[in-house]
């Protein structure tokens, strides 16, 4: 039977093990910009470049890469004259919209208790 102390750290590293992984694969500003982004359609790069202030298009190329191979979003390459690409959220990355909601409440709250109006960016 464990200690109490050594149960604590087992039950501790049991919580941060899951949450490293899942920030692993969203780590950076960019992502969930992104993820937001594709929440409301599939979109092409450029589309994709326009709606998130800042992002350069290096950026946006290397996010999107990572993002497709771990699971989070689709590319599709339409046959048509010229070509046509689009990104779009898979199943996987739209099981990131509760997450998405829990955290836009919380920067909601964080944004009142600081005392930054909600439309203001700092």
């Amino acid at each position: 039977m464990m200690d109490k102390p050594e149960r604590n750290r087992t039950e501790c590293q049991s919580l941060i093990r899951p949450v490293h992984d899942a920030l692993e694969v969203l780590q950076g500003k960019w992502k969930l910009p992104i993820i937001i982004a594709l929440s409301f359609g599939s979109k092409r790069f450029s589309e994709m470049a326009r709606e998130i202030p800042k992002i350069t298009d290096r950026m946006l190329s290397k996010e999107l890469r990572d993002m497709e191979v771990n699971g989070l979003v689709k590319r599709t390459v339409h046959d048509s004259i010229p070509v046509v690409v689009e990104y779009s959220l898979t199943e996987y990355g739209q099981s990131l919209d509760p997450v998405i909601i829990e955290l836009r409440k919380w920067g909601m709250e964080h944004r009142r208790r600081a005392g930054v109006a909600a439309g203001q960016s700092e």
